[in-house]
């Protein structure tokens, strides 16, 4: 993600806009309903803080995907 040369703190949606019962994320950007709706009235320090917050979960959802990924292999 690319910092537009206006200087504002671009939106991390990458368009695939399907939440996710268990986590409360949307599957393609991480945030949660609340934060996506938030967005457009947030200043720049408060959507950093929102992003900030991307990147551990990120790395959950992986480990969760990964682990139903397992527990769905033929033969489990």
């Amino acid at each position: 993600m690319k910092t537009p040369a206006n200087g504002t703190v671009p939106s991390p949606c990458v368009n695939l806009c399907k939440m996710d019962e268990a986590t409360g994320w949307c599957q393609g950007c991480l945030r949660t309903i609340d934060e996506i709706v938030a967005w457009g009235g947030l200043d720049d320090a408060a959507k950093r803080l929102v992003l900030q917050r991307l990147s551990p979960r990120r790395a959950t959802w992986r480990a969760l995907r990964a682990e139903a990924k397992a527990n769905t292999a033929p033969g489990v």
